[in-house]
């Protein structure tokens, strides 16, 4: 299925972007890192990043207009698919739009002080990254406190609830001042940094940045202004600062470059305008990290036997969310629970068939997920929401496949899965998991699920009970397949016997409707030729 790419909120003040230049035209291939588009908003020209590969079918806004936030511009699939039906869909999206709004509007930091900051200095505030961040926790500054800032420099790395991204400043300048210490959080909008010309007294300032919204500033975080007879400090000349060529890098590759110890000034980009992209650093091996192995095989800490402890490990904002949202969950949403078996002997045979003639590898997790979008073809009762005051019926497919990451559990989406082939799921899942172990994935790809599965039979759990991920209406646990001895005409076998359990939002789903799914889902893994009929 096509990609639709939106306008996406890129300052905490935009309501819209102008299209500047179309870097892309239709018919182009394009990959998951090139610019498609440079949008001008109401605080810098930033570049827009697919972050999916294909052609580019449609272009939604021409150069020099405008979009709203959210609107779509552009939609990339493969060459020659038909995309009319979400052409029609190009208005901006009320809900996506809502959730960016009600985010922003609880978060907005209060109104500044008396004393205005002057448009000489460019306020940097913390962003909204995903749709359900609230904050966000600085994990490293990348520039200090009077370093040059180069417009597409990455001033921090922040860890959202879903993943760490970079902040880029957007002008540059000097770095005068950094409101949040690296290891803490701001609220949305908040003050984290200020940009402007070296030398610049943002003294009398301080108390407005402060009241702005920030977290506790940082003692050392200030330059002022220097007195005469102050003695200008030597600077180290970097490879950017030494040349008046500019570096031209997506974020992307900027951050692979980082993890791997390479320097982009030694590589050659292959993007447009020589720009550098993730493709350039694939092949690239890993710069040896000393530190990193030091810090691998560094000797535990002696502690004393039977003396008392214990460590305190700060929660990180994935960890925050999801107690947050799975509290919610479980205090509003009347769950019940339905539990079946499925002898799955007959879907490990076809699944090894399969896996004999394919080159892309089938899981059983992967026709799990098939046979699963198939059964919501005739039940959409599950497919559903609670709406409050009403419930939506959704008539498309979106599969949630949760896995645990060490810093808690997210939820990459396969989309139109009744739709994809095995082959196509299977590959699919696979591409988003690592994004996701990587952080690498993107909000697109963690949300929209119609229906989710956790799966812990590869951990070796027979079974268990899940809390349901909103908004669906249901979940569903799969356990471990165990040899197990059953009664078939009179006789005692082995079977391959897995156990399944539903939870249901009593609210939306009712058992009866709860159990008829399930009579479905096992027709579909009890005979598994029928996932590809």
């Amino acid at each position: 299925m096509a990609d639709v790419i939106r306008m996406p909120l890129l300052s905490d003040t935009m309501t819209e972007g102008k299209i500047a230049v179309w870097n892309k035209k239709v018919g182009d291939k394009v990959k998951s890192d090139d610019s498609i588009a440079d949008v001008e908003t109401d605080k810098a020209t930033m570049e827009v990043i697919p972050y999916v590969d294909g052609t580019l079918l449609y272009i939604g806004v021409e150069a020099g207009k405008a979009a709203k936030v959210n609107e779509i511009i552009a939609i990339i699939g493969k060459e020659g698919e038909d995309i009319s039906s979400l052409i029609n869909q190009s208005s901006p999206a009320p809900a996506a739009s809502s959730t960016a709004a009600e985010a922003q509007a609880v978060t907005t930091a209060p109104a500044a002080a008396a004393i205005e900051i002057p448009k000489e200095l460019t306020v940097i505030r913390m962003p909204l990254l995903s749709d359900t961040m609230t904050e966000g926790k600085i994990v490293v500054w990348n520039k200090q406190v009077g370093d040059k800032v180069k417009a597409d420099d990455s001033l921090a790395d922040v860890e959202t609830d879903k993943a760490t991204m970079e902040v880029i400043g957007y002008t540059d300048g000097t770095l005068l001042y950094k409101g949040v210490e690296a290891g803490q959080a701001a609220k949305v909008n908040a003050v984290i940094a200020v940009i402007g010309k070296e030398g610049t007294d943002i003294t009398p300032y301080l108390s407005t940045l402060q009241s702005d919204g920030t977290a506790q500033a940082v003692k050392e975080s200030v330059v002022a202004a220097p007195t005469p007879s102050a003695a200008p400090q030597p600077q180290a000349t970097t490879n950017e600062q030494a040349s008046d060529h500019r570096l031209k890098a997506s974020p992307l590759a900027k951050s692979i470059a980082k993890e791997k110890g390479i320097d982009l000034h030694q590589v050659h980009g292959t993007g447009d305008n020589g720009r550098i992209v993730k493709r350039d650093l694939d092949s690239m091996s890993t710069a040896p990290n000393a530190a990193a192995s030091f810090a691998t095989a560094a000797v535990p800490a002696f502690v004393p036997g039977g003396a008392e402890g214990h460590t305190d490990t700060p929660v990180t904002q994935m960890r925050k969310i999801i107690a947050q949202k799975l509290s919610e969950s479980k205090h509003t949403a009347p769950h019940f629970y339905l539990k079946t078996s499925v002898c799955m002997d007959s879907l490990m045979d076809v699944r090894k068939q399969i896996n004999a003639m394919s080159a892309v590898k089938i899981s059983v997790n992967d026709m799990m997920i098939k046979a699963v979008a198939l059964s919501l073809t005739k039940h959409p009762d599950v497919n559903s929401s609670w709406m409050g005051d009403f419930i939506r019926q959704n008539h498309h497919i979106h599969i949630g496949s949760a896995i645990a990451l060490p810093d808690g559990l997210i939820v990459p989406v396969i989309k139109y899965a009744n739709q994809k082939s095995l082959t196509q799921i299977a590959s699919d899942a696979a591409s988003l998991y690592e994004k996701a172990r990587t952080k690498k994935i993107q909000p697109s790809e963690f949300t929209g699920n119609t229906f989710t599965i956790s799966n812990l039979g590869m951990m070796d759990i027979d079974e268990f009970t899940a809390i349901i991920n909103p908004p669906d209406a249901c979940i569903l646990a799969v356990g471990k397949i165990t040899q197990t001895p059953v009664a078939v005409n009179g006789a005692v076998v082995i079977k391959g016997i897995l156990k399944l359990t539903l939870s249901c939002d009593h609210r939306v789903v009712d058992g009866a409707v709860g159990a008829n799914f399930l009579q479905t889902l096992k027709g579909y893994l009890e005979n598994p030729i029928s996932l590809m009929m």
